[in-house]
C-alpha cells in the first residue's frame, strides 16, 4: 500500500472559539475573494482592509492573489513581499489572541518585526495588524457604540470585554489613516445582552454599517441571513430597509443550512456573503445554494414592491405576486402583539423576568394559565388580578399559537395552534390567533393553516425560529363559514404546475415532520 502525506491546511482545522465568532474556512475565503474584479490583484496601489481579523486566513488569501498578480510588476520575491505586506493588506484583530493569531498566519511571526516574519519593512510588532484593547461608552445602562448591556460586559481589565475596535469609534478612517479600496471580513455575530438564545443582541450589522461609512469601492462580508427579514424586534429594522433600497449590494449568495459554509456550526436562518460595489449601481444577481451546489438564481430588485423584507427564494416571486394581486387583508391581523396578558415583566433595570405567581391547582378566582412547560407540568392556575392585558379575551373563544417555532427551516417548522380551555390566559411563551365568536370559525381557520400553501407563505417572512405577528404578514385572509384545502387555494390563486411544484417540494407534509413542536 503507497503511503501519501496529507498537510491539511491548519487554518481549515481551527474549532471555533464560540458560534459567535466563527472561523472561515480557507475554502469559504476564496469563494467570497471571488466576487472581486480580478484586476485588484495586478493593482499595487490598492489597499485591503479586514476589519475583523481572527486567523489571519482572508489577509493570507489576499496576500497569496497579489503574490502572483503583481509578479510581473515588482519581480523581486522580497521586494514583492515587503510592498504587498507592508503597504497593501490591513487587519484590525477582535481580541488580543487572535492579533497574534493572525500574524502568525499572515507574516510567519507572531511579532511582524521578529526574526522569523516574511516582512522585512516592519519597525514594531503589530504591523499591519492591529489591536488595541479598549472599554464600551456607556451611557443609560448600554454602550452607545454596539448597545451591550453595562451589567454583562462591565468588566475587570483581565476578562474580554468585546469591545471591538472598528466598531467603537465615530472616525473608523483614523485608525489606519488611509482610504481602503476593499474591505471584506466575517464579523462577530452577536452579543449576550443577559437573556438567552434568541434573546441575543445582534452586532454584525454593525460592522457592515461601519464599513460602508468608510466607502471604499468594495465591500464583502459573510453574515448571518436573518437580516433579510428576521432578528429580533427593532434591532435589525434599520438595517434591513437600508440595505435593501441600497443599489450598490450587487450580488448575494444564500445558504439556508450555515453547515454548508461552516460545518458542525448552527446558525439560525442561514447566513449569506454579498458583494457591495460603490460605482456599479444596479439589480442583485441572487444565488441560492443547498449542500454543495447553486439550485436557484436571478438578477432581480431587493425589495419587491408592497414587500417591506427580503424575499428569500427567487421562485416565490411569482406566487406572492399572485397573492397580492387580489389585495386581500392580511392573516397577520388576526395574530395578537406580543405578551398579550402582560406577563412578560422584568425585574427593574434587569432583563431578568419576574416568575408569574401561578399555581398547578385551582383555587378561587383563578383561571388556566398556558405557560413555558405546561405539556410537563401541567396547566397552571393564575388570579386574574395579574392580567394586566386583554381581560376581554379569557372568556372568548380563541387559539394559542407558539411565538417561537422550530429552527427557521420551512421543511420542518410547522406551526401548531391550540385550542385552550376557557376562561384562559398565557405567558409571553405563546400569541393570541382571534378572538372569534365561534369554534367552527376556529376550525376553518385550523384547516387552513394545516396547508401547505399557508406554510409556505409563512416562511417567506419566518427564516428563524422567530414567529411573532410579523412572519404571517404575506399570508391572506380567507372567508372562514368554510374549511380549506391546498387544492382549493392553489385554484384559486391560479398557480402553475410549477408554482405548486415548488411549494410542495419547499414544505414536507406535517406526519413527516420531526421538529414541528413549538420552542417554549
Amino acid at each position: 500500500m503507497v503511503q501519501t502525506n496529507y498537510n491539511p491546511d491548519v487554518l481549515s482545522c481551527l474549532a471555533n472559539l464560540s458560534n459567535d465568532e466563527v472561523f472561515t474556512p480557507p475554502s469559504l475565503v476564496n469563494d467570497i475573494l471571488d466576487l472581486l474584479p480580478s484586476e485588484l490583484w495586478s493593482n499595487p496601489g490598492a489597499k485591503f482592509l479586514d476589519p475583523v481579523s481572527k486567523s489571519g486566513v482572508f489577509l493570507r488569501e489576499m496576500a497569496k492573489r497579489l503574490m502572483d498578480g503583481l509578479e510581473a510588476q515588482i519581480t523581486d520575491k522580497q521586494e514583492r513581499i515587503n510592498h504587498i505586506f507592508g503597504q497593501q493588506l490591513y487587519g484590525i484583530a477582535i481580541t488580543d489572541l487572535t492579533a497574534l493569531l493572525s500574524r502568525r498566519s499572515v507574516y510567519c511571526s507572531k511579532t511582524a518585526n521578529g526574526k522569523y516574519s516574511i516582512c522585512e519593512s516592519f519597525d514594531n510588532e503589530q504591523g499591519n495588524i492591529r489591536y488595541e484593547s479598549i472599554k464600551h461608552t456607556w451611557q443609560s445602562g448600554k454602550c452607545i457604540y454596539c448597545g451591550a448591556n453595562k451589567e454583562v460586559y462591565s468588566r475587570e481589565d483581565a476578562m474580554e470585554t468585546h469591545a471591538y475596535n472598528f466598531i467603537h469609534t465615530d472616525n473608523p478612517e483614523k485608525i489606519f489613516n488611509m482610504k481602503f479600496d476593499v474591505i471584506v471580513g466575517n464579523p462577530p455575530y452577536q452579543l449576550n445582552d443577559g437573556g438567552h438564545g434568541a434573546s441575543a443582541k445582534p452586532i454584525y450589522h454593525k460592522f457592515v454599517e461601519q464599513a460602508i461609512k468608510l466607502r471604499p469601492r468594495y465591500i464583502s462580508m459573510i453574515i448571518p441571513a436573518r437580516w433579510f427579514a428576521g432578528g429580533r424586534v427593532g434591532e435589525l429594522t434599520e438595517f434591513r430597509e437600508k440595505m435593501l433600497r441600497d443599489k450598490s449590494l450587487r450580488i448575494i449568495h444564500d445558504f439556508q443550512d450555515a453547515r454548508d459554509c461552516f460545518p458542525g456550526v448552527e446558525i439560525k436562518g442561514g447566513v449569506n456573503y454579498f458583494l457591495w460595489d460603490r460605482d456599479n449601481e444596479g439589480l442583485c444577481k441572487v444565488y441560492t445554494h443547498s449542500g454543495n451546489k447553486i439550485v436557484s438564481e436571478s438578477e432581480r430588485s431587493l425589495l419587491e414592491d408592497g414587500a417591506s423584507t427580503f424575499i428569500r427564494y427567487n421562485e416565490a416571486i411569482p406566487i406572492l405576486k399572485k397573492v397580492q394581486a387580489k389585495s386581500e387583508k392580511s392573516f397577520s391581523e388576526l395574530i395578537s402583539a406580543n405578551d398579550p396578558f402582560g406577563f412578560d415583566v422584568r425585574v427593574k433595570g434587569s432583563m431578568k423576568r419576574v416568575k408569574p405567581q401561578y399555581k398547578l391547582k385551582y383555587f378561587e378566582g383563578s383561571v388556566k394559565f398556558y405557560y413555558n412547560g405546561w405539556r410537563k407540568d401541567g396547566v397552571g392556575y393564575i388570579d386574574t388580578k395579574y392580567v394586566q392585558k386583554n381581560p376581554d379575551w379569557l372568556n372568548q373563544n380563541k387559539l394559542f399559537v407558539a411565538k417561537a417555532i422550530g429552527t427557521g427551516d420551512c421543511k420542518t417548522d410547522i406551526i401548531k395552534p391550540f385550542l385552550p380551555d376557557n376562561p384562559s390566559c398565557t405567558s409571553e411563551t405563546y400569541l393570541v390567533i382571534g378572538p372569534f365568536q365561534s369554534n367552527k370559525t376556529i376550525e376553518n381557520i385550523l384547516s387552513y393553516i394545516g396547508t401547505k400553501f399557508f406554510h409556505f407563505l409563512v416562511s417567506l417572512k419566518k427564516i428563524t425560529q422567530e414567529a411573532r405577528r410579523g412572519v404571517y404578514e404575506f399570508v391572506p385572509m380567507q372567508d372562514f363559514s368554510e374549511k380549506w384545502t391546498d387544492e382549493k387555494l392553489y385554484k384559486k390563486y391560479k398557480l402553475t404546475t410549477e408554482e405548486i411544484d415548488f411549494i410542495e417540494s419547499m414544505i414536507r407534509p406535517k406526519d413527516l415532520s420531526p421538529n414541528g413542536v413549538e420552542n417554549e
